[in-house]
């Protein structure tokens, strides 16, 4: 008798081959407020949708070996092959967490890193930074800790929020001074969603917007500046679409958000990561307000006509700004153009002499090679090209100048002092913070009129702490 032939084993297969974790590094997400948190939410699924994460259950679908190689920066993968964002989510409320809870999104986070409070901070910056937002930045700081402790080589921490509210102006200016204790060595990068020119979503946003600036040029390392007017203007003019909704803006928010981080994400021949970006684009410390603009932005039916060269898709991107800041009326201290897509290292120096040939005048002559390049193979998710340029324009005093201007006339009739005065706070500190925001403003203007062959004296600038500030 013969015994039936056994029935082969079956074959597992499992993910593709993960690079050694020596060669990861990190980045550690943070969203704070309304504002932060819906663009939390849409970076997270451009992210996925440019690594192959599935939305539904955080499970790898996609099809190129690319998509897995540096899958660690944003993710933690989980026992079950799942991926889970290294994110914290962070609200005075708790409306906007349940509204991410049951989103498309809602099922990737881990439960543990919904960080709320009940109360709000009600559009007032103090609550939000000394008494609603104190209370809960313990239960804030341990999720950090723990999902600090458990990456191989942390970069840096990014943080969503805008300036003009509660609790991501203010808690988000909180979070970044205790991380900054923490963790003085890595590297914190914001987005910040600033004032627009004509439109104003709250009242008291000159006073918000004053008092987070005053921290974050104390505490961030680089400040990616965006605002809502910019923004609905891509979206009427370039995109075509006549009613934008927060979920259009917050998707050409979130493709910035990955342009800057892409070749961290997918190697390609010029790479650039958080840290190079801050050593390139910063030639001073407190000059660290960074705008973008993106290419290729199209209407749909215009995809046609669309130019795909480094050199055209470099000058478009200038005309996309995401801040409603000229910057034509300043100059450029410094700046970046990160490629992304099937780009030879020929054309980007191509486009790259293009741009400062014809740019000379908005380029201060005495920082030689003041714009950045890298390059990265794997394009734009649904293109197949792009570029995003980060600019350190001296015109972004222009926005600080329209905050002051509003802050002013408030300030000195004490207008609404009642609501930040009943949580703690002094008048003193708003003094401090018009004082160091008219001191960038000035700092900005001085660098912007600097020549080669000025005195070396006259532009050194003392960064001490307090520095600058009458008391």
């Amino acid at each position: 008798f013969f015994s039936p032939p056994r029935k082969a084993p079956r074959l597992r297969f499992f993910p593709r081959h993960k690079p050694h974790p020596a060669t990861m590094r990190e980045i550690l997400h943070l969203q704070a407020g309304q504002c932060g948190n819906q663009i939390g939410a849409k970076f997270w699924e451009v992210i996925c949708a440019e690594h192959g994460i599935s939305t539904a259950d955080g499970m790898y679908a996609g099809d190129a070996d690319l998509q897995l190689a540096n899958i660690g920066v944003y993710y933690n993968e989980a026992t079950d092959g799942r991926y889970v964002p290294r994110a914290v989510l962070v609200d005075l409320e708790p409306g906007v967490m349940d509204t991410i809870r049951s989103s498309p999104v809602g099922p990737l986070f881990r439960p543990d890193n919904f960080c709320f409070g009940q109360s709000g901070a009600g559009n007032n910056w103090a609550k939000g930074h000394y008494t609603e937002g104190a209370e809960l930045i313990e239960t804030v700081m341990d999720v950090v800790r723990k999902e600090a402790e458990a990456c191989d080589c942390l970069q840096g921490f990014q943080l969503c929020h805008s300036l003009g509210g509660g609790t991501g102006s203010g808690m988000g200016t909180l979070l970044t001074s205790k991380i900054r204790e923490e963790f003085p060595d890595r590297i914190m990068s914001t987005y910040s969603v600033i004032p627009s020119p004509k439109v104003s979503d709250t009242v008291v946003e000159p006073y918000n917007a004053t008092l987070s600036v005053h921290q974050l040029v104390e505490n961030a390392d680089q400040c990616f500046t965006l605002d809502n007017e910019a923004l609905y203007d891509i979206c009427q003019r370039t995109l075509k679409i006549s009613q934008p909704t927060y979920g259009d803006l917050n998707h050409l928010v979130s493709v910035a958000m990955c342009g800057t981080t892409c070749s961290l994400r997918f190697p390609g021949q010029l790479n650039c990561d958080l840290r190079k970006l801050s050593v390139n684009m910063v030639p001073f410390p407190r000059l660290h307000f960074f705008m973008c603009g993106l290419a290729p932005l199209f209407a749909r039916e215009h995809e046609g006509y669309v130019a795909r060269d480094a050199t055209s898709m470099l000058r478009d991107s200038l005309g996309n700004a995401l801040c409603a800041a000229d910057f034509t009326h300043g100059r450029y201290l410094t700046a970046a153009a990160l490629f992304r897509g099937n780009y030879g290292s020929s054309e980007v120096d191509t486009a790259m002499l293009d741009i400062t040939s014809s740019h000379s005048e908005y380029l201060v002559e005495w920082i030689p090679n003041n714009i950045k390049a890298s390059l990265s193979a794997k394009p734009v998710h649904g293109t197949r090209a792009g570029v995003t340029f980060v600019a350190n324009s001296t015109a972004i005093q222009d926005v600080w100048r329209r905050v002051n201007e509003q802050f002013v006339p408030m300030f000195r009739r004490k207008a609404f002092l009642h609501w930040y005065t009943g949580e703690g706070m002094d008048e003193m500190e708003f003094m401090e913070a018009e004082s160091n925001m008219n001191d960038l403003v000035t700092e900005y203007q001085q660098y912007q009129d600097a020549g080669v062959d000025d005195e070396e004296g006259e532009y050194d600038e003392e960064y001490d702490d307090g520095a600058g500030y009458e008391g």
